[in-house]
């Protein structure tokens, strides 16, 4: 009988310390946050860029930007340029810093990441032409085929509505 009691216990050992480690793994992740701004310079990371439509374009924004949050630009982990920034605390206990609005120069296309603050329905993405989203962020494959005005207003409206949601504490 005693050996059947530790048979069991041992059981039951083993189907918890899977639960330990994969709470132990979670607990990792929310400490280690990939998107961390960076001493690296902007204007050396932009002329490096090959594509050199992609190297106008990221010129193009770095002045919008700049212009539109008054603020100084920052990489932000190795490929992001940011302006602004925020800290976030959510209920879960995850929280952390970030960029207002920013952009990347990738090879596929330009990634704008301007629409954190604003819901999915924004009324001025009808009016910016061709591109594809995702949970915060615009693709556009080259500015000429957009609307730059429009994408100046997107960008000023995302900035402010970050900066409301997030006030600075």
């Amino acid at each position: 009988m005693a050996e059947k009691k530790k048979a069991a216990k041992k059981q039951a050992a083993k189907r918890k310390a899977p639960a330990k480690k994969a709470a132990k793994k979670k607990a990792s992740k929310k400490a280690d946050l990939k998107t961390k701004p960076t001493v690296k310079s902007v204007s050396a990371f932009i002329n490096d860029v090959e594509n050199e439509t992609r190297k106008r374009d990221a010129k193009t924004l770095l002045a919008a930007m700049k212009k539109i949050t008054g603020e100084k630009p920052k990489l932000w982990g190795p490929t992001i340029i940011g302006f602004g920034t925020y800290h976030y605390k959510y209920e879960s206990g995850r929280e952390g810093d970030m960029l207002a609005v920013g952009f990347s120069p990738r090879k596929a296309n330009m990634v704008l990441y301007v629409l954190g603050s604003l819901k999915d329905n924004e009324p001025l993405l009808k009016k910016l032409g061709p591109y594809k989203r995702g949970s915060s962020c615009l693709y556009v494959n080259k500015l000429e085929d957009v609307d730059m005005k429009v994408l100046e207003r997107i960008i000023k409206k995302s900035y402010t509505q970050t900066l409301k949601n997030w006030p600075a504490e």
